[in-house]
């Protein structure tokens, strides 16, 4: 284990920084290699990622995909894509609110060292608030929607996104434009960077 990423990655896949809030023992969920040219920033894993170890191994990965337009094999490719989600374990729920926000000792502890590793990412697809706040910081409008409407200004670098879990199922029938101008462009640009 010479490469500086794969020793990152090992101390993270060990890192007990937020165990006593979490639910369950620590399982950090994250893939990377220093070939991939796409970044999946999202929130955090639920709890059927958790237990599979698999990163978007729920219905919201089935989301995902169907908006990349890839299927499973390519998506799973650690060459083609990296995947860096906010929280690296999953952080419990809040009783009929869903899951907890992603603990914020990873993005402190782990982001900015895992960045520099990855200077071969060429395009970043922001899921929901907190991957936006992190990744947009003060370039981000004041909300969600508004930072997706704005979409274009922040390609070819950055794509922002509304998280693709169900509980955003009103917000994608409310906003129609997203799937009808966003989607097409997302899978332009990810199809460009597979070839």
């Amino acid at each position: 284990m010479n490469d500086p990423l794969d020793r990152l990655l090992a101390e993270i896949r060990t890192c007990q920084i937020c165990a006593e809030h979490l639910p369950h023992e620590p399982r950090p969920v994250l893939a990377a290699t220093t070939q991939a040219r796409i970044l999946i920033a999202g929130h955090a894993p639920g709890i059927r990622v958790h237990r599979s170890g698999v990163p978007w191994d729920d219905p919201s990965g089935d989301r995902l995909r169907a908006w990349l337009g890839v299927g499973r094999d390519t998506f799973y490719d650690p060459t083609r894509f990296a995947i860096i989600p906010m929280g690296f374990c999953y952080p419990g729920t809040v009783k009929g609110a869903g899951d907890r926000p992603p603990r914020p000792e990873c993005a402190a502890a782990w982001h900015k060292r895992l960045m520099r590793a990855l200077p071969q990412v060429e395009f970043t697809l922001v899921l929901g608030r907190y991957a936006q706040d992190w990744h947009l910081g003060a370039r981000r409008e004041k909300t969600l929607t508004a930072t997706v409407e704005r979409w274009n200004d922040y390609m070819p670098r950055y794509l922002p996104l509304p998280h693709p879990s169900g509980r955003n199922n009103g917000w994608l029938a409310r906003n129609p434009w997203f799937e009808a101008e966003v989607i097409p462009a997302l899978r332009r640009r990810v199809a460009s960077l597979l070839i």
